[in-house]
């Protein structure tokens, strides 16, 4: 995966073999996606990677991620339960995506079309960030790590492939990951776990 912010909108995010191509959805997307990136920076957000793709954080908290696929392209809102989404334009990734958290853009030109919007949600969210609110748990929860956590807010198909985990499967990653004292390290484990938890296995079995 990519760790510089201008390859993700010249070459996309490295997690596939159409990166560095002209096949990679970056290229579909390219106007679209810099028109997302200059509004983030409009608002005041400060850009960096994460997980291959542009992350932008207020406050010291992930606000909301870029993203890009083969049909469209997105905003991704970290802690999402707490957007009221008066427009209605939110939307979940995933069926098993627990709250609406995105809005998806399938044409470049929607972006800037709806860019005063844009600016009020990325407000709302860097508003609950200085703020220090979090969404309040719901009952059953695993308490699962920061690192865990945003890395299913970044990932879809990983987040569809967790929440399909029993819970003693999602109890294993949570203990194997909070384990580790430093966070790059977690966020290490995470990554090395990836691919038994879209095998739909548990932290301990291979």
């Amino acid at each position: 995966m990519i760790t510089e912010i201008e390859d993700f909108f010249t070459r996309g995010c490295g997690r596939c073999p159409r990166f560095d191509t002209p096949d990679c959805s970056t290229k579909r997307w390219a106007a679209g996606l810099a028109d997302l990136r200059r509004i983030c920076r409009a608002a005041g957000l400060t850009e960096t990677v994460k997980w291959g793709h542009p992350c932008y954080m207020h406050a010291g908290r992930n606000i909301a991620l870029i993203g890009a696929f083969r049909g469209d392209f997105r905003l991704t809102f970290f802690n999402a339960a707490l957007m009221k989404d008066p427009s209605g334009v939110l939307e979940r990734q995933g069926p098993n995506t627990r709250h609406p958290d995105m809005i998806r853009f399938d044409e470049n030109a929607q972006v800037a079309a709806r860019e005063a919007l844009i600016l009020s949600y990325l407000a709302e969210a860097m508003a609950y960030a200085e703020a220090g609110i979090t969404p309040p748990r719901e009952a059953g929860e695993i308490d699962l790590p920061d690192e865990l956590l945003d890395a299913l807010d970044a990932d879809p198909e990983l987040a569809d492939a967790f929440q399909a985990l029993t819970p003693g499967r999602q109890k294993s990653y949570a203990i194997a990951i909070g384990s580790a004292k430093k966070p790059e390290t977690r966020v290490n484990r995470i990554q090395g776990f990836r691919q038994r938890i879209l095998a739909g296995k548990g932290a301990n079995e291979y």
